[in-house]
């Protein structure tokens, strides 16, 4: 039996571990080299002020959310507040992201696993985990829940095991460790300002996927109390363990040593003697890259859903099965799975494309998300909202403007792919959507003369 409404089994602990384990990936255990590179000791305050913004972001969402908790989430309230351009535009910017970005987790994998089995082509690792992840997002989605809740308790275990021996290791030294921060040869701000301002960027990259709360919430038992806590529990857990974990990382490890070369997850790991560290972090990278992976296939999944709700996809994507999972819409959003196994043998060096691809959509629904509350505040007149952001209009505003000047600086950075992709696509967008809308209009037009006729 199938029905278009989905099922609300998620739980509060659930909805928290999904968004924690969303954030918590390959951005941590590999990205944050290349942000200590970057912005020398400053890049805590990089993740400062990215995790400022994201707490932005939680606030609008929550309440927002709250008002509308939907599969569709930020893309139904866009259209509902600002344009129903706005909604298309949002929707399928964060659609392609997540598709896109499921094919970059699912091809690390097959990258990782070589570890293991280097004579093993990485074609069978994108298939064998692809198979498994869309399994799981078939099931019951307390299936899905489940299995995330898991997955992201391992990530956070280690991030915890990791701050707990650094501290340790902190506690015995004889001279004060935050010195080698400080007052090091190049300075606190060793890339002036300009270095820690690109971070920021790297940053959010690295907190991407606690918007996923707001998807969930259609699928949420009690979305008032589930989701405002989830969100708030989200924003301050990831802010103690990103800057808390690079802290201790600057001051184990001279930060030059820190590159994209090695983690510097691994450099510490040596100086603790962790037998077989090289295999641990490979194995904890590993479950990092299933988990978001995870993650993002539910998320395409919802925001097709969505689309198909909103009349803007096929209607044949907002079905829903017995189990309560919307198939259709699943299957098509295993496209980032089919283009990476693809890779494997035509275009692995594309790796860096699509996430810039990816990015583009993530950053830019954050962007529309405080776009959107702006006019939602203006226009709300339902009940009064258990949550409710504070510093309206001021704060909202702040937040979108940080995040469009932080997108127009990655044109003079190596990011710049974000905006080369980025135009022509919400160009093109747009262009599809006034040539359907017009469309519409004519076969309505044609509808009524023959009526009259």
């Amino acid at each position: 039996m199938e029905t278009n409404k989905l099922k609300r089994e998620l739980s509060t602990r659930q909805l928290t571990m999904i968004s924690l384990g969303s954030a918590i990936g390959t951005g941590l255990f590999l990205g944050s080299g290349l942000a200590i590179q970057t912005a020398g000791p400053s890049v805590l305050v990089s993740y400062a002020i990215g995790a400022f913004i994201v707490l932005l972001l939680m606030g609008a969402l929550a309440e927002m959310t709250v008002a509308h908790p939907t599969s569709g989430s930020f893309g139904t309230i866009a259209e509902r507040y600002v344009h129903p351009l706005a909604g298309f535009l949002v929707r399928y910017s964060y659609w392609v992201a997540n598709v896109l970005a499921v094919g970059v987790e699912v091809s690390a994998i097959a990258i990782y696993m070589r570890y293991w089995f280097p004579d093993v082509n990485g074609f069978v690792w994108v298939a064998l985990f692809g198979g498994l992840l869309i399994y799981v997002n078939a099931r019951h989605v307390h299936t899905f829940g489940t299995t995330e809740y898991w997955l992201s308790f391992i990530k956070v275990t280690a991030i915890i095991l990791f701050i707990v021996l650094g501290a340790a290791t902190l506690f015995g030294e004889p001279e004060s460790p935050i010195e080698s921060i400080t007052t090091g040869n190049e300075g606190f701000f060793a890339f002036g300002f300009y270095g820690m301002w690109v971070t920021i960027f790297i940053s959010l990259f690295s907190f991407l996927g606690t918007e996923l709360v707001a998807v969930t919430a259609g699928e949420a038992k009690d979305p008032d109390q589930a989701v405002p806590r989830a969100l708030r529990a989200t924003v301050f857990r990831l802010t103690f363990f990103y800057v808390v974990t690079l802290a201790i990382m600057l001051m184990l490890i001279p930060w030059q040593q820190a590159g994209i070369d090695q983690s510097p997850f691994v450099l510490v790991m040596e100086q603790f003697d962790v037998p077989f560290a090289a295999g641990i972090l490979n194995f904890v990278i590993l479950i990092a890259a299933l988990s978001a992976m995870n993650a993002q296939l539910y998320a395409s999944t919802r925001m097709m859903y969505s689309l198909a709700e909103a009349g803007d996809a096929p209607k044949a994507f907002k079905k829903i099965s017995k189990n309560g999972i919307p198939m259709f819409a699943l299957l098509v959003s295993t496209g980032g799975i089919v283009l990476a196994a693809l890779l494997q043998v035509f275009m692995e060096s594309s790796y860096p494309f699509l996430m810039g691809i990816s990015m583009f959509g993530a950053i830019f629904t954050w962007f529309m998300v405080f776009v959107s509350h702006l006019f939602f505040r203006k226009k709300w007149t339902g009940r009064k909202l258990p949550v409710r952001m504070m510093g309206y209009p001021f704060l909202p505003l702040l937040g979108a403007v940080l995040l469009l000047s932080l997108m127009i600086t990655t044109w003079f950075t190596d990011f710049n792919i974000l905006l080369k992709f980025g135009v022509p696509w919400l160009i093109g967008l747009t262009i599809i959507y006034y040539v359907r809308e017009q469309m519409r209009k004519n076969q309505n037009r044609s509808s009524d003369i023959e009526q009259a006729n």
